[in-house]
This record gives structure tokens, sequence and C-alpha cells, in this order.
């Protein structure tokens, strides 16, 4: 193969799987190692894309935190297909948990109480849109606001939730990671999320696919710890095939 078409090969395989070693392109392609390394380089500075351990991946994976309005704009159509996925799982006189994020926002549009809700959330601006249906109780967590994800976190909202028991959690997060797991920016906002899935019977995590790949600053869990994930049409084959692989059940929305 010419450099060109080797390029080709390697990026055509980075949008099949999301991430490649070296060892396996050297390989596939019979050249060597050193090769692909300076195939990657090449690319790399070319921004298309991002070389991390002996591996290539599509997109840097280092997040930095962004205000939530910010965010909220982020691939907003799939977020709205997540949110009325998750509402669909609200099963008459529930009771649920609502972590923070700007998916939580779609998700709490959404919710159509069948009877009598109840609703525990950190996120101080899902809380106006919930209390307006007068068939949901909301049980908002105290603590220290953070200003970007508009939420309670710390040991005040840790201890309230030892208080409480729920049918499930619904979890936003910045990154999830094959093999690191999922994570956010903030190293409270971590904990908090802990103390949440320990509260909760099932896990249900509202990733778009954006936050594939990605690795915060804070790891929340293992994907073992994870019961569901919803997200849209744009997560690789490859990535989904990982994920169900280890019991995960993943559900699939198109935007709308």
């Amino acid at each position: 193969m010419t450099l060109a078409e080797r390029h080709d090969f390697i990026m055509d395989l980075l949008q099949q799987q999301g991430s490649v070693s070296v060892a396996a392109l050297a390989e596939q392609l019979k050249v060597s190692e050193v090769t692909i390394r300076k195939d990657l380089t090449l690319l790399e500075e070319k921004k298309m894309l991002y070389r991390a351990h002996g591996s290539a991946i599509l997109i840097n994976p280092y997040i930095n935190d962004r205000p939530v309005n910010e965010k909220e704009k982020h691939n907003a159509a799939e977020k709205r297909a997540i949110g009325i996925r998750a509402a669909s799982l609200v099963t008459p006189d529930d009771s649920i948990l609502i972590a923070s994020g700007t998916t939580m926002l779609f998700l709490a549009r959404e919710i159509k109480a069948q009877g009598r809700l109840t609703v525990i959330t950190s996120a101080v601006n899902i809380v106006p849109i919930l209390v307006r249906d007068h068939n949901v109780d909301v049980v908002q967590l105290g603590g220290m606001v953070r200003n970007t994800s508009v939420s309670a976190v710390g040991v005040y909202a840790e201890r309230m939730l030892q208080d409480f028991s729920c049918s499930k959690l619904y979890l936003g997060v910045d990154g999830i990671d094959l093999e690191y797991g999922l994570s956010t920016t903030n190293l409270m906002e971590a904990g908090l999320n802990r103390a949440m899935i320990r509260t909760a019977q099932k896990t249900i995590v509202l990733a778009d696919s954006s936050k594939f790949g990605r690795r915060g600053f804070s790891k929340i869990c293992d994907l073992s710890d994870v019961d569901q994930i919803i997200t849209d049409s744009n997560v690789s084959p490859h990535t989904l095939a990982q994920l169900r692989s280890q019991g995960i059940e993943v559900t699939v929305v198109e935007a709308v």
C-alpha cells in the first residue's frame, strides 16, 4: 500500500471501531509497528485522530468542564430522543432518582406522572420543570451547588440519600470508556453519583454518542455497575457489541 492508502485504511477502521491498536494495524497492513507509529503521528498532526497508549482513537478522550447552557445545545435532537425513551420507563407510583446533566433536562420535560411519582434529584434546574405536575413529589438534595452543572454536590447530599431507596437512577455522565468506565469532570459529582448508584435498584445511563470513548477527571464506576444505557444511533457497532457482551442492556434511539 502507498502512504495515502494506509492512511485511508486506518481512518476507515477507526470510523468502524472507534479505536485500534498499533500492533493490530501493523499485522493487518503487513508493515512494522515503527511505520504505523509514523503514520499515526502524521494523522494526529492533521488532527484526524488522537494517539494514546499504543493505540489510536478518533477524538481526544479528555474532557473539559463546560457550563450547562453550553452543553445543552450540543446534540440536542439526540438528547431529546433519549429523554423520551427514558421517560417511558417510569412506572405508575414510581420512585426515581435523577442525577445532573443536560440530558436530564430533556428527560424531565418528557415525564408524565402515572399515579403518584416521587423524584429525588441533585439537579436544581429540573425542579421547576417537575413541580408543574401536581402528581410529582420532588425531593431536592442539598449541599453546595456547582455553577457549571447547576446541581448540589457534597457530603450533605450524600447523607440524605441514606434515607431513601429508589427503583431506578437516571444517570448522566461526561464520558464512557470501555476500559475506564463512567466518569465526570468533577470529584464531588463523582462521589455523589456513586452514592446514587447504591440508592437505586437499577442504574440507567443516558448518554448521547459523543460521550463514548471519553474520560473525565473523576471516575464514577465500572461498566459492571450499569444495568442499561440509552444512547443514539451514532454509536459505533463495535462499541455496542462490546457493551452488550458485558451484559449491559443498550437501547438505541433515533434523533427526533
